[in-house]
């Protein structure tokens, strides 16, 4: 008995080792639960196997689910399941149940998210942004202005077709706060250019605090902010975000809480 209990402490410690080796922690973690449930229900070799390394597939599954969310670049977590629907302005709210089956994603359609500055934009689309992340789609988040110094930044290096064959990639880019810094001839263009990439392929999440018939406060080239708008709009949801705060709303109700 006593040489039974040392083999099997020697075997468990090889299988230890191995799947130390091969780098299958869900195994690992998991062994000895397995084996009493494979022991107690009768199971063949080939079921507990399988269920063994079905494990290691779920718990694969599950980190590369967390690994897109991390590498997506979101400023903070924001679910859609926290969302206060009955306080979203009427398109948002309308059209948010469609978004949430992200056939915008499958199908390369843009959304373009307008209206004063706390009615739930940045929300909706991180929310959005995190789903697609569960659901195996490549997400990146960016506001423009960081994009437009990312943009200047790999043009000075020389590595600016890099730059843009990595933004193409993206199943979905969010570019929010369009609007809030105007841009110079120089920078209007390398903007449109990097929009460019994806128009009619990938799905890009717009917000922005103006209206179109205002951008060209902020792009003084009229053609470029025409050629801007056209290359948004190509495909794409307006949604026209106009309405009373939503953050003022949520903020007030925490408080009530209290």
């Amino acid at each position: 008995m006593r040489r039974a209990m040392d083999h099997f402490t020697t075997d468990n410690e090889l299988i230890i080792k191995y799947v130390k080796e091969l780098k299958l922690p869900a195994v690992k973690d998991c062994l000895d639960d397995t084996i009493a449930q494979a022991l107690s229900s009768g199971w063949d070799y080939r079921r507990f196997l399988a269920t063994l390394l079905q494990k290691e597939v779920d718990q694969r599954y599950e980190n590369r689910k967390y690994t897109r969310i991390h590498k997506a670049g979101f400023p903070q977590m924001k679910y859609l399941a926290e969302l206060v629907r009955e306080d979203l302005p009427a398109d948002g709210r309308n059209l948010l149940p469609e978004f949430e089956t992200l056939d915008f994603i499958r199908a390369g359609r843009n959304i373009v998210m307008y209206g004063n500055p706390g009615t739930g934009k940045t929300h909706i689309a991180i929310g959005l942004g995190i789903k697609a992340c569960m659901e195996g789609y490549t997400v990146y988040f960016t506001t423009v202005p960081h994009m437009l110094t990312q943009i200047r930044e790999a043009k000075t290096d020389k590595t600016l077709q890099s730059l843009e064959s990595r933004f193409r990639k993206y199943d979905l880019v969010i570019c929010d706060e369009m609007g809030y810094v105007s841009f110079d001839k120089e920078g209007a263009e390398l903007l449109f250019n990097m929009i460019s990439t994806r128009t009619g392929d990938k799905a890009t999440i717009i917000t922005t605090n103006l209206p179109f018939t205002r951008w060209e406060e902020i792009i003084k080239d009229k053609v470029l902010c025409s050629a801007l708008v056209d290359r948004l709009c190509h495909k794409a949801f307006m949604v026209n975000m106009t309405g009373p705060s939503y953050r003022v709303k949520e903020t007030q109700n925490i408080l009530k809480k209290l």
